[in-house]
């Protein structure tokens, strides 16, 4: 069954990038890639941890500018390698629901608290395949995290993780 965007719940951040989708998914999936691109300068991540399996853990650190660490846990919720990867911060990993979703970092400095799925999923596109089609929806529990996240610059924040992610995948 495929998920049915509510525009009053959902945000979709789509694009096509000229890179393979697999280096993609491996900037995705492999921790030490996954620091160089996953916050917009000139915010960092400064730590992270993939368990790849459903259940597994996807925990980062995002450091602001000001030197602050905003620690973030969630749970793989589905993997289906180079297509698709579905992860939660509304459980802990082993499936196990969080009390309150991690404070992530807000606009103003303060903490905005929201329970979110993000399902990323990548498909090869133009003639040849070598592009990918990059779509991130992230689901929300209800309208006043939609908006929150909307207002954080989800659209802009998204777009320029994304470009950090291609500049560091044709590094390789």
């Amino acid at each position: 069954m495929t998920h049915q965007p509510d525009p009053k719940l959902d945000l979709i951040f789509e694009r096509i990038v000229d890179v393979p989708r697999e280096l993609v998914w491996m900037a995705w999936t492999t921790p030490e890639h996954l620091k160089k691109w996953f916050t917009p300068v000139p915010w960092q991540t400064v730590d992270c941890e993939i368990d790849l399996r459903p259940g597994g853990i996807f925990r980062t650190t995002m450091r602001s500018p000001e030197g602050q660490d905003f620690p973030n846990v969630g749970c793989y919720l589905e993997i289906v390698e180079n297509e698709k990867l579905v992860w939660t911060n509304a459980m802990l990993p082993g499936y196990r629901p969080v009390k309150s979703p991690e404070a992530c970092p807000g606009e103003d400095g303060g903490h905005e608290m929201f329970a979110f799925t993000a399902v990323i999923t990548l498909a090869p596109s133009g003639p040849d395949g070598k592009s990918t089609k990059y779509t991130a929806l992230v689901i929300h529990s209800d309208e006043a995290g939609a908006k929150k996240h909307a207002t954080m610059g989800f659209q802009e924040g998204w777009g320029i993780a994304l470009d950090q992610l291609v500049a560091s995948v044709k590094q390789l």
